[in-house]
């Protein structure tokens, strides 16, 4: 008996491409957001940094190298919430992924602070993306922007969810999250680039508020 196929979306990468007013009005609301959520959550960011430095005496921000739209490498910002070197770590911890695909994400991950674990849960180490925002890397709702030996394992298929600029949350965040695979993740990302507008946007900012204040499966 022959397998069921997975079903696939579809996607036209030059009809995404043709939305001049939603992009235009999309990046405008991101540069105003991100600009007045940087100023006004500036004294959480103070607590953060003394919290996180007191606790190991390492560094409180975290940079990462990503892969943007059309996969264009830039440097993502977090609070860090893992011991000083971890990337060094991770072929020793290869075995213990948890998420299929072109993914790495192990839920009781022995890399992770004390103080790292709250962060996580509430999502709080993800607020300096909003740096990345402001700059243009990324904007306030998108695919989750993937690590370069993650897009080396991409199909092309895969690499349909880099023709928009990826976003600090977005619609695989605020519903599965680690409860999805790889290949669910995609389709989720798929689906909110092929159905993309600015109430869509703002449905699913509104769920990251819900989702901050009662954590989903967030690790």
């Amino acid at each position: 008996m022959m397998a069921q196929e997975v079903k696939k979306i579809k996607l036209d990468p030059s009809k995404v491409k043709g939305r001049w007013g939603y992009r235009i009005v999309k990046r405008g609301f991101d540069i105003l957001a991100s600009g007045i959520a940087l100023i006004l959550l500036s004294p959480l960011f103070l607590v953060l940094i003394i919290l996180i430095k007191k606790e190991d005496g390492g560094p409180a921000f975290y940079s990462q190298e990503r892969i943007g739209k059309d996969e264009k490498p830039f440097k993502m910002w977090k609070f860090r919430s893992m011991i000083v070197n971890a990337d060094k770590m991770v072929e020793q911890l290869e075995e213990q992924n948890e998420i299929d695909g072109a993914m790495f994400k192990i839920k009781d991950d022995p890399r992770v602070t004390k103080i790292g674990h709250v962060i996580r849960k509430y999502s709080l180490d993800e607020l300096p993306q909003l740096w990345n925002v402001l700059k243009g890397d990324m904007s306030l709702v998108g695919p989750r922007p993937p690590l370069p030996m993650e897009v080396e394992d991409y199909t092309d298929y895969d690499k349909l969810r880099l023709t928009v600029i990826p976003g600090c949350t977005g619609l695989w965040q605020v519903t599965k999250r680690n409860d999805a695979d790889f290949d669910e993740m995609v389709e989720l990302d798929l689906e909110y680039i092929n159905n993309s507008s600015l109430w869509f946007d703002f449905k699913i900012l509104l769920k990251t508020v819900g989702v901050v204040i009662h954590p989903n499966s967030a690790y």
